[in-house]
């Protein structure tokens, strides 16, 4: 029987012995002595993530067993492979549409069997919910520490650190800058007369470079990491049907950072999972 092995580590877990590259390679070369297989090579994927199914030594193995290189595929463990339920459920697919076995060394399975296949899914499937619930449980952790006035990323523009290193609190210099980016927006400034503005006054960024467009829009994204009230152009309740004439660059700039245009209220949103920024 032909066989190649893979193993895969994420960045983090490069210093864990029990998943790491080399005690991976051990225990696919033993489980192909043991299946009395012919181990072509060890495809590895170092520093890569599960979460995707494009990554280089992946897309190798993939090729291998649709060409029908190989007659199976021994890996150290199922998260090695993917925790994905749907890429799992799409590799059992191909590997029996191509009659290859998919051998699991921790878990002791065999897709050859319907009930080696029914298990790997179950598997599968755990694997996946263990991995969003780590997600929702960070998510949460850090909303507490948020609602506490904890540093949570980036510290956002008219805030710094508080002597003790974990609160922030208000930077006394920068929440001037925004009241007066709240002023020139309130009668209805452009981002761009408002960086221009802030120029011509004195005023520099965090780092102490001027003010742009860009620089602007990214500090009303940070300014209470919504914008309630904050509108891009006050308009009257009959232009409001219609839509916002925002200049083309600075839509494309929401949209590369993934930002979004709410054209009932007008109001510019952060996009989902975005921290605040540092100002350029």
């Amino acid at each position: 029987m032909r066989a190649i092995g893979y193993v895969r580590v994420s960045t983090d877990q490069q210093a864990d012995r029990g998943v790491s590259l080399q005690a991976q390679t051990e225990r696919v070369r033993a489980m192909a002595i043991v299946q009395g297989a012919d181990l072509l090579d060890v495809i590895v994927d170092g520093g890569e993530s599960a979460r995707t199914m494009k990554r280089s030594g992946m897309q190798r193995v993939l090729a291998l067993v649709e060409t029908g290189a190989v007659q199976a595929v021994i890996i150290a463990k199922l998260d090695r492979l993917t925790r994905s339920v749907k890429d799992l459920c799409a590799l059992l697919e191909l590997f029996e549409k191509r009659n290859v076995a998919l051998i699991s060394v921790a878990e002791s399975l065999d897709t050859g069997s319907a009930a080696g296949r029914l298990v790997i899914t179950i598997m599968g499937a755990v694997s996946q919910w263990e991995r969003e619930a780590i997600g929702e449980r960070t998510r949460e952790a850090l909303r507490h520490k948020s609602s506490k006035g904890e540093r949570v990323g980036n510290i956002p523009y008219g805030s710094r650190l508080a002597a003790d290193g974990r609160h922030v609190e208000a930077n006394p210099s920068e929440q001037a800058v925004l009241a007066e980016i709240r002023r020139l927006r309130s009668h209805g400034h452009s981002m761009r007369r408002v960086a221009k503005a802030l120029n011509q006054s004195g005023f520099r960024t965090r780092r102490g470079t001027e003010w742009r467009l860009e620089s602007v829009a990214r500090v009303l994204n940070c300014d209470e990491k919504v914008l309630p009230g904050v509108f891009l152009r006050s308009r009257s309740s009959a232009e409001r049907t219609q839509p916002c004439p925002l200049r083309r660059h600075t839509a494309r700039f929401c949209a590369n950072r993934g930002h979004s245009w709410r054209s009932s209220a007008e109001t510019f949103h952060a996009g989902p999972g975005l921290e605040p920024g540092i100002p350029s």
